[in-house]
């Protein structure tokens, strides 16, 4: 049986930088460049003080229906006393479609463990978000061999809370903790092992979801090691932090985006 292709997803998250000039010129370039790139989703995830600004030009520009915003965290609650935080409706309230949830800087700096990623992954299928599961090992991790132990346990907190219909909607972003802002990156191989191990991991639960969910890869995704990572037959696009900044980089990884079937 021939299983519905699973489009490419290229994630730029551009964490704490940005001004309004910078994302004007940043939002036109990426714009005018990926007109051109066909059969991809593009998501531009900028500072949350942003959104509505992003938005807002992507509007202006026509090309909502080519490119989306998405989020780079919500809290689990939909509404509440609960100073400094955003919930899944106010994000979706401002036509924000993605957000990215349990990424190793939202763990290591603030301290969010599984259960707390799962919550917020909860709700923000509630809030008609697509969820985009961060799940990655540290190198001291790696050298141990916990890789697989530890990915297993970060996805198994989401699987045990989201129904089926919850899972369907969402990405899964696999990013090596020691890869991110490091420079170094897993090679093709390196990321085909854990991409591979996630999607089996998936099957042994619900075997057609794992033929089609999206497992992005994510840590120093680059021009150069664009095409190399989606040769491998389970890395389905990537969540691309320094270079999503990089209007020239940037497009040059979405235009090496393979569809898979």
């Amino acid at each position: 049986m021939i299983q519905d292709p699973r489009k490419p997803c290229i994630v730029g998250n551009w964490k704490m930088h940005g001004s309004r000039d910078m994302i004007t010129k940043l939002v036109v370039e990426i714009v005018a460049g990926s007109a051109s790139i066909t059969d991809i989703e593009i998501v531009l995830c900028p500072p949350l003080v942003y959104l509505s600004f992003v938005e807002n030009e992507l509007r202006e520009k026509k090309c909502k229906d080519h490119i989306q915003v998405g989020a780079q965290n919500v809290y689990c609650e939909q509404e509440g006393a609960y100073t400094g935080e955003i919930s899944p409706l106010m994000l979706s309230d401002i036509g924000c479609h993605y957000v990215i949830l349990g990424h190793s800087e939202r763990r290591q700096f603030f301290a969010e463990d599984d259960n707390l990623i799962a919550r917020k992954f909860i709700a923000a299928y509630h809030a008609a978000l697509t969820p985009i599961l961060c799940v990655g090992e540290t190198a001291l991790e790696r050298e141990q061999g916990k890789t697989f132990e530890v990915v297993s346990r970060q996805m198994q907190a989401v699987f045990e809370l989201a129904p089926l219909e919850a899972l369907q909607k969402a990405i899964v972003a696999y990013e090596p903790v020691w890869a991110i802002g490091t420079g170094l990156t897993a090679t093709p191989d390196q990321a085909e092992e854990v991409h591979s191990y996630l999607r089996s991991w998936i099957a042994k639960k619900y075997a057609k979801l794992a033929n089609r969910m999206r497992i992005l890869y994510g840590g120093s995704v680059k021009a150069e090691n664009a095409k190399g990572l989606f040769a491998k037959a389970n890395i389905d696009g990537a969540l691309v932090g320094g270079a999503s900044l990089s209007p020239k980089d940037f497009l040059n990884i979405c235009e090496n985006a393979v569809v898979r079937v």
